[in-house]
């Protein structure tokens, strides 16, 4: 199943026949052919025929629209995925069985961090690395026994800014400066593809939540409040360093994405543009196309990861007997 984005701004999404065009006046961008399509992501300034958001929800195809720079204004969704079967099992779990759910999920993203950090530590020489692997492992130790889900994010938090701490050092290509985690707006052009990177993960696995049927406002680690699905919030962090933190590393040390031409600053911040976004967009679907060995020897696309572990969510939610496990990198 395919994504559909759309990042060229002032494009037209229409329908023909069972297939959607991204046109800009006579040239078409691109085209997907329903049958294959799983969601679609506008970005910015682009519109939707009348006929193809029909087709989208006659399929159960949800069309999300974000800023520019990733953020989520709104989704369209088919009206039976206001339903949700799931919602009063989520709604029934105790306390006991979301705080060990949230134990694994902060657990497992401090244990990823750390071991894209020892990947990093391999070519590079660096003390402040190694001293944060010594911290990493601390605070996952520590996470497995938090008595409340504050303790457990006090842990996560002190976890990330010494992951970022280290961040730069693994930052080969001397035209990108990062020396610590803005988000709010992303101060550089680092900050800028790993907020981006980020919502683009949150939106992806949000669609899978409401595909799965199950109701993204009840989470076990994160607060959920009217513009915030806070299951994606849970089930993103394990995803972070293994998808969207090495894919930025990757586009800064391979020189892919230019400084210079590829971000935008304004109102604060600094943004990619259009040409940025299609960088990162490319670089992203290849990076998730690749096929990884599983545990049973067959061999899967990282997409399937996210679907693997909604659903893995989606078993312990029915029978909370069935831990939640999260994805670990080895």
């Amino acid at each position: 199943m395919r994504t559909l984005y759309v990042s060229q701004q002032n494009c037209y999404v229409c329908l023909q026949q069972e297939t959607l065009l991204v046109k800009q006046g006579e040239t078409i961008y691109g085209e997907v052919q329903l049958p294959l399509l799983e969601q679609v992501l506008i970005f910015g300034k682009s519109q939707v025929s009348t006929q193809a958001i029909r087709a989208c929800l006659w399929r159960d195809i949800p069309i999300t629209y974000l800023s520019r720079m990733g953020f989520c204004y709104g989704r369209i969704l088919p009206i039976a995925r206001g339903y949700r079967q799931l919602s009063r099992y989520q709604q029934q779990l105790s306390p006991v069985e979301k705080l060990i759910s949230a134990r694994a999920i902060v657990q497992a993203k401090l244990k990823n961090s750390r071991v894209l950090m020892r990947r990093q530590r391999k070519r590079l020489e660096s003390q402040v690395i190694e001293n944060v692997l010594q911290s990493l492992d601390y605070l996952a130790n520590q996470a497995v026994g938090a008595d409340s889900v504050e303790r457990l994010i006090g842990f996560e938090g002190a976890g990330a800014a010494q992951y970022f701490s280290a961040f730069a050092e693994c930052l080969t290509n001397t035209d990108f400066v990062f020396t610590a985690r803005t988000r709010r707006p992303p101060g550089n052009p680092v900050n800028a593809m790993l907020s981006f990177g980020y919502q683009v993960l949150w939106n992806h696995l949000l669609a899978l939540i409401e595909l799965q049927g199950l109701d993204p406002y009840y989470a076990c680690l994160h607060q959920a409040h009217d513009s915030h699905a806070a299951l994606a919030s849970d089930l993103i962090e394990e995803f972070r360093a293994p998808i969207v933190d090495s894919l930025v590393l990757w586009l800064v040390n391979s020189k892919v994405v230019n400084s210079q031409k590829d971000f935008d600053y304004r109102d604060g911040g600094c943004y990619l543009n259009d040409s940025g976004r299609r960088k990162y967009l490319q670089a992203f679907l290849q990076r998730m196309e690749e096929e990884i060995q599983t545990d049973s020897g067959e061999k899967q696309p990282k997409w399937d990861l996210l679907t693997q572990q909604v659903k893995a969510y989606k078993r312990f939610v029915y029978n909370p007997s069935f831990l939640y496990q999260p994805y670990q990198i080895r």
